[in-house]
């Protein structure tokens, strides 16, 4: 027996059996137990209650503590409460570098010779472990909650050019009520490509939920906390721009957002094994054909619940209470703050363009906010100069109004080119276009023109040598 507690419904056929008068033999041959096993039940209720039919009366609960009890151990003896007394403490120490069950165990018979073999220390710990180890179901509303995390495996596509395999992160997000998910292959997991992989997911949702969960990755959180986590400024800008309230996991906590975890092993049975034999040549590529098997994902019939499948449930039940898109797409916004230059221009690292500020802010700190499109400079919350982003590296930007007068006049120099001149000429009339020509035509500078502008001369044609 040893210790293994046997079916209530077995200790009554024993007692049925032996009021019967059937020899201990038998009685184990039909419950299926061995002789001493019944005999030692038997012992325990009788000395109890002699009337067997008294005791067939009694609940379960009843006949287990007659039937159990000598299994208990004494209070006497005083190994379980000792041993029990000790295992919080245990379980802290387990989750140390380099703590084994055979360790705690040696450690335990030093300080109680008397205590436990290990096969009884090990099952006592185990079985207390699984009751701390307790999981919850939850219940998802529709629409309320998007979990969002990387799959920890990366997919690939070919450099045509080169030849070179790029791995790719893969950005999962799923709504836990209906199971409909997004995934996307990413060039990197940098800020950038993790703002506008939920903005894309958000877009593929055609809605946006209430709430985002997100693992603590260092592209959307800046500081883990448990209660009050720091969000990178790109993901603040990104829940103010759809409404949705963001939040964070707790670190090495993946049970806080079981249904992406879920998603993310579906991903790999899903789309990934039947990429496996597939070779992309691009990124967008790569895209193109993980749609197509989430697609084929989310038409799948549900296997542990009757009838539907993940496009049906969500079309029907959460699509209707997301929230609606806002008018205009979401653009990343840098913001940095710079020194303007005595060339009354400021530089943007990242392409190392630089942009014109009315000269009057000259030795000014002011703060520039950037887009993919635009370029803004505000001095003390007060914008003073608006451009249209260039990449062009190392080259400028420039307002005429943001020039000091003389640079603007000289400007204004360098624009009178021989087209300049014709133009003026053509709009007084034909004669002065001719002698405009003619001037033209005998000065080797444009500039020289200027000087002789209002000075009668005696026009020559020249002859090209």
């Amino acid at each position: 027996m040893a210790n293994t507690l046997t079916r209530m419904q077995q200790i009554r056929m024993i007692l049925q059996a032996h009021s019967r008068g059937q020899k201990i033999r038998a009685i184990a041959r039909t419950v299926g137990l061995d002789r001493n096993t019944v005999r030692t039940y038997l012992r325990r209720c009788l000395a109890h209650e002699a009337d067997t039919q008294a005791l067939l009366l009694l609940s379960d609960e009843a006949l287990s503590r007659i039937a159990y009890e000598p299994i208990a151990e004494k209070a006497v003896d005083g190994r379980l409460a000792d041993f029990e007394q000790r295992l919080p403490g245990w379980l802290i120490e387990l989750g140390k570098t380099g703590v084994t069950r055979q360790l705690l165990w040696q450690e335990y018979r030093q300080a109680r010779p008397g205590g436990y073999g290990y096969a009884q220390f090990c099952e006592r710990l185990r079985a207390y472990c699984r009751r701390q180890d307790a999981v919850m179901h939850f219940e998802h509303k529709a629409g309320e909650r998007l979990m969002i995390d990387f799959a920890g495996k990366m997919l690939s596509y070919v450099e045509p050019k080169t030849g070179e395999v790029a791995s790719c992160p893969v950005f999962i997000a799923v709504l836990p009520f209906s199971g409909y998910s997004y995934v996307e292959a990413l060039p990197s997991q940098r800020q950038e490509d993790f703002i506008r992989a939920i903005a894309n997911a958000f877009a593929y949702l055609g809605g946006v939920p209430a709430c985002g969960l997100i693992d603590n990755l260092k592209s959307g959180v800046k500081r883990a906390n448990r209660y009050e986590p720091a969000f990178t400024e790109l993901l603040e800008q990104l829940s103010l721009h759809y409404g949705c309230t963001f939040m964070a996991a707790r670190v090495a906590k993946p049970r806080d957002k079981p249904s992406v975890e879920r998603e993310v092993q579906l991903a790999y049975e899903r789309i990934y094994a039947p990429l496996r034999n597939e070779q992309a040549t691009s990124l967008a590529g790569l895209n193109n054909a993980i749609r197509q098997q989430l697609a084929k994902h989310h038409q799948k019939p549900f296997q542990r619940k009757a009838g539907g499948n993940r496009l049906a449930l969500f079309q029907g039940h959460e699509r209707p209470l997301l929230s609606a898109l806002p008018a205009t797409a979401f653009e990343v916004k840098y913001c940095v703050k710079a020194k303007v230059q005595r060339n009354y221009h400021i530089v943007i690292g990242q392409d190392w363009h630089y942009y014109s500020v009315p000269y009057e802010y000259i030795d000014k700190k002011v703060q520039v906010v950037y887009t993919s499109r635009e370029v803004e400079v505000y001095y003390q919350n007060k914008r003073i100069a608006l451009h249209q982003r260039s990449r062009l590296r190392y080259s400028y930007t420039t307002l005429p109004g943001h020039m000091p007068p003389a640079h603007r006049h000289y400007l204004e120099q360098r624009g009178w080119t021989a087209e300049y001149f014709l133009d003026k000429a053509h709009q007084i009339g034909p004669c002065c276009l001719v002698a405009i020509e003619q001037i033209l035509s005998t000065k080797l500078f444009i500039e020289l023109s200027t000087v002789t502008k209002n000075v009668p001369q005696k026009v020559t044609k020249s002859v090209p040598l």
